[in-house]
């Protein structure tokens, strides 16, 4: 039996020693009895290695009376497991979508799993359960509430469908949050079920690695255990960045804090135009409240900046402020409270302009940082980006350290979204354990932003495909909707938009696809499939559309960028996009409750 010094070097403990271990692989009882009493007869030293007599009989006694943990004398005497001594085929680090998919489909294929998750609280004292980032404090809740917002302006819609009101109808902040955070906590406990199902060992503990294939877990009482494990997949996510000024950690919230928030938050200063900024400020301007968001450059840096700024002027039109080009240098508490009043001093990006406002909550998003530098990666030779904390891997989401592997959003150069981290996990572990080779594929991945006008993507932006392919070589195809769910209101027109980018020199194969409008993310999954199987503008052209829905514009768009003709829809939503059908059909108002449908059949004959 081999037990290594380090990730180099490694010797041969002694006949007596070496026959236990060969009979009780895994730490036995009897092998531990056995060590117990090898250290008890003497207090010298008792194994020699490499010329080197270690194995005091004091410092080996009390590790095991503290810890009854055999590790723990390997590690007093700088040692490490080998083959076959292992607590855990695999430990997992970090209990978010990407890590819990990884480690239940390790335990489909018999392996001994741990999973540790353990989530520091925020500076406002934010903390929640199983289930990562996107279940918590991201996606879950964020769609919830901007369904939320949604149903607020279907109300309003809905006088115009003939719905009347008797009362006056308010939004109420903890109903939402209560409801949303009920929901959450059954997603929570549904974590816990299934990893007790699949036998996976689930600890509430903070990871750090100690020494090679050894990891410590620390839990929130301080009490802390050594468990090693021949592979480890890191999963350990992101959290907001701040600011770094006077107040931000002391006053302002994060998105790890605003969906559990005890009170309404009421006049709000997002800080950021990130998506989660616009998607926060979009669903509180929704639910009634004064909202402005601070910007220090552009809006959506790395989408499509055409589609960005569609959002950023649909977003103004319905009520959000925006500041341009200034950046918060200070926050101080006015007035405490639930929401209190804070003074926000920022300064100007272009010049040396100083400008100040009041506001009640504000909350910064203004980007996300790897939680990668502080999990004892230096102790094992993981090598990060030190300026972003992210960890380089090759196609197989290696590191540089061979039995250690990571996904989702702390790796450098991938995209930091959900449904990615789980596919990662899935192959990952697949390859690991199942002798499968497929590989994550991140090119083509669909997305969407959930803006009040929601944004869906697959594919690469107007920007990067002029850059990669050159802008001859590109045809940009679009075109404005206008959903009919919005006629009979009539709010909005000219403001949802179709836009797919074609590589010309491929048989004019779609290589960007992008939609402004209601349900965009929904409209944008079904395209993505079409989409990795190579799906051309010909092909578009010769499918059917379903008529009335927002995604039939794909089926006939024929207007290109580069032609400069207009696509502005008139006041009856009729464009080159409408099938002739309805363009050369009469129309017919019914503006008399006396009317009946029958009167109305000689209109469409």
């Amino acid at each position: 039996m081999k037990f290594g010094l380090d990730s180099t070097n490694s010797g041969t403990l002694g006949k007596s020693v070496e026959t236990l271990a060969s009979k009780h692989q895994r730490g036995a009882p009897k092998l531990r009895e056995r060590q117990r009493e090898a250290v008890a007869e003497t207090s010298q030293p008792v194994v020699p290695v490499r010329e080197k007599q270690i194995g005091d009989h004091e410092t080996e006694l009390k590790a095991h009376k503290e810890e009854d943990n055999p590790h723990k004398t390997m590690e007093v005497n700088g040692l490490m497991p080998g083959p076959g001594f292992y607590d855990y085929d695999l430990i997992v680090i970090g209990g978010g979508s990407g890590g819990l998919a990884a480690a239940k489909e390790a335990a489909k294929y018999g392996k001994k799993v741990m999973v540790l998750d353990f989530v520091t609280p925020t500076p406002q004292g934010s903390s929640w359960g199983l289930g990562g980032t996107c279940v918590n404090v991201g996606c879950i809740p964020k769609k919830l509430m901007h369904q939320a917002a949604l149903l607020g302006q279907a109300l309003q819609d809905s006088r115009k469908f003939g719905w009347h009101f008797t009362e006056e109808v308010k939004h109420n902040w903890m109903t939402m949050t209560e409801s949303v955070q009920n929901y959450i906590g059954s997603l929570n406990w549904g974590y816990r079920v299934a990893l007790r199902d699949s036998k996976v060992t689930y600890e509430n503990a903070y990871g750090e690695f100690v020494g090679p294939h050894t990891i410590k877990a620390t839990n929130k009482k301080g009490i802390e255990k050594l468990y090693t494990a021949e592979r480890f997949i890191i999963a350990t996510g992101e959290r907001p960045r701040y600011l770094g000024i006077p107040g931000d950690k002391e006053y302002c919230i994060s998105s790890d804090d605003l969906f559990s928030l005890p009170y309404c938050p009421g006049k709000t200063l997002v800080v950021g135009a990130s998506y989660v900024a616009l998607e926060c400020a979009g669903f509180l301007a929704g639910l009634g409240l004064d909202v402005t968001v601070m910007v220090r450059s552009i809006l959506l840096r790395g989408f499509d900046q055409d589609m960005a700024n569609r959002i950023g002027e649909y977003m103004k039109d319905h009520g959000v402020n925006f500041i341009r080009e200034f950046v918060p240098i200070k926050v101080e508490q006015v007035e405490e409270g639930t929401p209190g009043i804070l003074k926000v001093t920022a300064k100007s990006t272009t010049g040396d302009q100083i400008i100040e406002g009041e506001y009640n909550t504000v909350l910064l998003a203004i980007g996300r940082d790897p939680c990668t530098r502080k999990i004892g990666l230096d102790k094992v030779g993981v090598s990060i980006n030190e300026k972003t904390g992210k960890i380089p891997v090759n196609d197989e989401e290696q590191t540089n350290v061979p039995y250690i592997y990571a996904v989702g959003d702390i790796l450098q150069d991938k995209l930091e979204l959900t449904p990615v981290a789980i596919q990662a996990g899935r192959l990952l572990v697949r390859r690991l354990y199942a002798g499968a080779t497929t590989k994550c594929d991140y090119v083509n991945v669909p997305t969407t932003v959930f803006t009040p006008l929601e944004y869906g993507a697959c594919g690469y932006s107007e920007e990067t495909a002029v850059e990669k392919f050159g802008e001859e070589n590109i045809e940009v195809y679009h075109s404005n909707f206008w959903p009919l769910e919005w006629t009979v209101p009539s709010r909005d027109n000219n403001k949802c938009y179709a836009k797919i980018i074609c590589n010309i020199q491929d048989n004019e194969r779609v290589i960007g696809f992008h939609i402004l409008g209601p349900n965009a993310g929904e409209v944008t999954q079904g395209f993505a499939a079409a989409i990795k199987c190579g799906l051309t503008k010909e092909q578009l052209d010769s499918t059917v559309g379903i008529h009335p829905v927002c995604a039939e514009v794909f089926t006939t768009l024929s207007v290109t960028k580069r032609s400069g003709e207009n696509i502005t829809m008139d006041d009856f939503g009729i464009s080159v996009v409408m099938p002739d059908i309805v363009r050369n059909m009469p129309i017919t108002t019914c503006s008399s409750p006396e009317l009946d449908a029958s009167d109305l059949l000689g209109s469409v004959v």
